[in-house]
């Protein structure tokens, strides 16, 4: 009885602790990077060696973004307060931009049907991840003038405040083809608009031109379509070999993982069953090797991650570092949502990556400065900074 209580006081003493965001958010992110180094490795280790005849080509292309986004982490912690605002007032035109890019020629790329890549090199790269991270810094700096004027601003000032810079950015990036995007984007508008206090009616509306928008894109497009449609029964006749073919092989491969895994680099699926076991099921392949522990493991440290941003949203007494910190714990939960509901059969595929597991440079750095900026609001704290300071100084003694 006594161990128990001992335990819970340390539990409950941690969470009390200024740095406990700190360390939640260092700490899962660290974790779920080498974790998808190593799933990297088992899930794309097929295709990279029917390729370029090297089980390791892939696995080594992430590395080389892993390390390049440990700088990118490390600059977004340093960089100063006025440099965020100034790229937040700037950010709906360098994202508008960087979202043209994949029309371009010579430089654009054709992936799966999705114009949304451009070709540097022996890379490829997707704007559109960078432009979350822009449309969030856009959006928070839009929402904290609208707070900061007078209280008889109507709440359809509210929302038309940011529903220009949601259009343009949805609307470049269906040019692309891109729904799996489109949907993140429109989903962190609304969490920002959650979070910010717009009345229930409003975002009620807001959600149905949504939905509207949404269903538009789904509808006029075949194959759109019959993803949706394979969502129900991705077994049945007509629909398995086709629509449902990447749906009902996730399902398999999470249904014979059982409670412990097939053991690690022994997925079956990933055998030209799953096209992307890298990047979209990556999921199913930990479910596979790893068992229900493996992606419970893997859910519960997005959790704690999540919950580290938001926990530094509500601590942050400055408005753009609150809504910039809500935004991206929007769209990283959002993010993990849809790809774990693509792969065990509750969403369709739409092409989402699973946030720092997934194969995809750009995914990666645009997630690693997200996560960095969260880290430098909390390092701005002068308890967070005294703590980490005198831990820094107990280790050096």
């Amino acid at each position: 009885m006594s161990n128990a209580r001992t335990s819970r006081a340390a539990y409950l003493s941690f969470f009390q602790k200024p740095t406990a965001a700190y360390i939640l958010i260092v700490a899962s992110t660290s974790i779920l990077t080498a974790l998808g180094l190593v799933m990297g490795l088992s899930s794309s280790s097929v295709k990279a060696y029917e390729t370029t005849g090297s089980t390791y080509s892939i696995f080594l292309k992430q590395l080389f973004f892993v390390l390049l986004g440990g700088a990118a982490i490390y600059l977004a912690i340093h960089l100063k307060q006025k440099l965020w605002e100034k790229l937040a007032r700037y950010a709906l035109i360098i994202g508008g931009f960087a979202l043209i890019l994949p029309r371009a020629p010579f430089i654009g790329r054709d992936i799966n049907g999705n114009h949304a890549w451009i070709g540097i090199g022996p890379f490829t790269l997707q704007p559109s991840e960078f432009a979350k991270l822009l449309l969030v810094l856009w959006c928070a700096m839009m929402l904290r003038r609208f707070h900061e004027r007078d209280s008889r601003n109507s709440p359809f000032d509210h929302l038309k405040i940011v529903a220009p810079g949601a259009i343009l950015f949805v609307s470049l990036i269906m040019v692309g083809k891109d729904l799996g995007s489109a949907i993140i984007v429109m989903g962190i508008v609304f969490a920002m608009l959650f979070i910010s206090g717009l009345e229930g009616i409003y975002l009620a509306t807001s959600a149905l031109v949504g939905f509207g928008g949404l269903s538009f894109f789904i509808f006029t497009s075949a194959n759109r379509l019959a993803r949706f449609s394979a969502v129900l029964h991705p077994f049945a006749d007509g629909v398995y070999k086709r629509a449902g073919w990447q749906t009902a092989h996730s399902i398999m491969g999470l249904a014979s993982g059982g409670f412990f895994g097939v053991g690690l680099g022994a997925s079956r699926q990933k055998w030209a069953n799953l096209s992307e076991a890298n990047t979209d099921f990556i999921f199913t392949v930990i479910g596979e090797e790893l068992g229900l522990l493996g992606t419970l493991i893997v859910l519960a440290l997005y959790a704690a991650l999540v919950y580290g941003i938001f926990r530094t949203a509500l601590h942050t007494k400055d408005l753009l570092h609150r809504y910039v910190c809500a935004g991206i714990g929007a769209w990283l939960m959002l993010q993990v949502l849809v790809n774990v509901g693509s792969d065990i059969g509750l969403l369709p595929v739409v092409g989402v990556t699973l946030p720092f597991v997934s194969y995809g440079g750009s995914s990666l750095l645009a997630n690693f400065v997200a996560v960095g900026y969260v880290l430098s609001v909390i390092r701005r704290d002068p308890e967070v900074r005294a703590a980490l300071r005198s831990k820094v100084q107990r280790q050096a003694e």
